[in-house]
C-alpha cells in the first residue's frame, strides 16, 4: 500500500451515502493495523476523469451500487507521513442496486484490503476504536452532522 500510495499527495473523491440514520462506509484491513479501518466508500482520481466519474466508479467497485453524485460538501486534508491525502467529500442524493463487499482493483484477489461494506447507525460507530474510524467520523454525534460539514478540514 505505501508503494501505490506513499510519499506523493493523493486526490480522493469520496461519498456520504446515507440510509435513514445510517451511513454507508467501508472497513479496510490495512497493514501494520489490528482493527480494521472504517471510512466512507471512495478513492483516488484518475487523470481525465471527472470528480463525480470517479465517485461513480470508486462505489460501484466497493459496493456495488449505482449513485447519483450531489453537491460538494467539504474538503479533507490527511497528513500521516508516509500518507497525504486531499478528500473531496460530496453527498450521495440516490442509490440503487444490490450492497456487495468489493474489491479495490489496484490489489490482487489474494491481497485485497476491502474487507467489509455496511451501512452502520451512529452508535456503532461510535462504539469502533478512534483509531479505527475515518478523521470526519471522530467528533460527531448524529450521522446528519456528516452532511452538516463543510469547508475545509484537516487532520495533520
Amino acid at each position: 500500500m505505501l508503494e501505490l500510495y506513499g510519499n506523493r499527495v493523493r486526490l480522493r473523491v469520496c461519498g456520504i451515502c446515507t440510509d435513514g440514520d445510517k451511513i454507508l462506509l467501508v472497513g479496510h484491513s490495512l497493514p501494520g493495523h489490528f482493527e480494521t479501518f472504517w471510512s466512507p466508500p471512495g478513492g483516488g482520481q484518475q487523470f481525465g476523469e471527472t470528480s463525480r466519474d470517479t465517485l461513480k466508479r470508486e462505489f460501484l467497485e466497493e459496493t456495488g451500487l449505482r449513485v447519483d453524485v450531489g453537491e460538494m460538501l467539504f474538503v479533507n486534508e490527511f497528513i500521516e507521513p508516509p500518507l497525504h491525502a486531499i478528500e473531496l467529500f460530496f453527498r450521495i442524493n440516490s442509490f440503487e442496486g444490490k450492497l456487495i463487499t468489493g474489491k479495490d482493483p489496484e490489489f490482487s484477489d489474494d491481497n485485497q484490503i476491502i474487507g467489509e461494506t455496511r451501512f452502520m447507525s451512529i452508535d456503532e460507530i461510535l462504539t469502533l476504536p478512534e483509531v479505527s474510524r475515518h478523521g470526519i467520523l471522530k467528533n460527531i454525534q448524529s450521522v446528519t452532522e456528516i452532511l452538516h460539514l463543510s469547508g475545509f478540514l484537516s487532520e495533520c
